[in-house]
């Protein structure tokens, strides 16, 4: 694989365990930061049931809409894991089993192999293994869905292969306030902020029980000059003693 300039993702976060909180999600996150730092926006999560048609819908609607979309979870050996099956079904594909991951699997058990192991085998049809020289157990990648297991130790390995394969049009841009105002407080001032530079994206997030400051204010946006322009909108505007700090 080609590396690939790509603006836009979404994820799709499959398992029973995370909608009926037997196991907390800790994939999201480290995705999130990863894409970030490589400038591709994040645009949408969607968490799902190990059910076959409701995740090739899921998968059919998401690969539309987005340059690319990411997966996590049902790429195991058991029953539940259907992940692989139901994106060959969202492109109307087969999904047999492929030779490179099946002679992977005969090295790795050996006589222990069985056929739930070769379930860790199926491949959509026409979709690349993608690999690095670290990360040597293949990423399926079927047309723009990469498929990522849910186990968060292997997920945050896979990341690796992200990086070297996937890249935004440009970095993200940040900078953040630290004020000791209250979200009222500041939300005139943002509004100005927000109506004059169209172009960044504005947060504010409170803080409770923190004596250094109340609001933190990010601006973010796709150029150094739009996001200072902001920022200074924003430092101009705010009273005498603020903000507390800037990064």
């Amino acid at each position: 694989m080609n590396p690939r300039v790509v603006q836009t993702a979404a994820v799709l976060l499959i398992g029973n365990e995370l909608l009926s909180g037997k196991v907390a999600e800790a994939n999201l996150f480290e995705l999130a930061r990863t894409l970030r730092a490589l400038g591709i926006a994040l645009r949408r999560v969607v968490i799902v049931s190990d059910d076959m048609d409701e995740i090739a819908r899921e998968v059919r609607e998401l690969s539309a809409r987005h340059d690319v979309v990411f997966s996590s979870g049902g790429v195991g050996p058991t029953h539940d894991d259907v992940t692989l099956e139901a994106v060959a079904r969202a492109f109307d594909t087969p999904c047999p089993v492929h030779p490179t991951l099946e002679g992977m699997l005969r090295d790795v058990y050996q006589e222990r192999l069985t056929e739930g192991h070769l379930r860790m085998a199926l491949v959509p049809a026409g979709s690349e293994l993608v690999t690095t020289r670290e990360v040597t157990w293949p990423t399926v990648v079927c047309r723009n869905v990469w498929v990522l297991p849910g186990v968060p130790e292997i997920f945050r390995m896979k990341l690796a292969v992200v990086r070297e394969y996937l890249r935004g049009p440009e970095p993200f841009v940040s900078r953040a306030v630290f004020t000791k105002l209250d979200e009222a407080t500041l939300k005139p001032v943002l509004d100005q902020v927000v109506a004059t530079h169209e172009n960044v994206e504005v947060g504010s997030y409170p803080k409770w029980f923190d004596e250094s400051y109340k609001t933190k204010v990010t601006i973010d946006g796709r150029t150094q000059q739009s996001v200072d322009a902001a920022l200074g909108q924003l430092l101009a505007l705010l009273p005498p003693g603020e903000p507390q700090r800037t990064e």
